[in-house]
């Protein structure tokens, strides 16, 4: 059951960039849980990346857009901002403390990301 908020009926969003690292893979599975758990809603970041104009105004018109990085080279925030989408809260997975090719793929550590990117709510 998801957890209540003080959101009230606002629309938010998190895409994820899902690369082929451990800590993108890391920064996936925390949003798929924070879309679980909370009012936010996972979207499609190659949606958006792919110019379909619907991910756009979808992400242009939302409260609140949360994008999550798993590294430092930031491809959810680069695509976002490369389609024109200025307002977003931006979490890089690294941040939280995870090492880029050293980092193990456990409950624990996604839960850890999940409750960094519950802050921006």
């Amino acid at each position: 059951m998801a957890e209540q908020c003080a959101c009230g009926g606002r629309t938010m969003l998190v895409f994820t960039c899902s690369g082929a690292a451990d800590v993108g893979e890391l920064g996936d599975r925390a949003a798929r849980r924070l879309s679980r758990e909370t009012r936010v809603q996972m979207s499609c970041l190659a949606g958006v990346g792919g110019n379909i104009s619907g991910f756009i105004a979808s992400a242009n018109g939302a409260d609140l857009v949360i994008a999550i990085d798993g590294c430092p080279v930031s491809c959810a925030k680069r695509t976002l901002e490369g389609r024109g989408v200025a307002k977003f809260k931006h979490l890089k997975v690294t941040d939280c403390g995870f090492v880029k090719g050293k980092t193990v793929l456990s409950e624990e550590n996604v839960a850890k990301v999940v409750e960094h990117a519950k802050r921006f709510i």
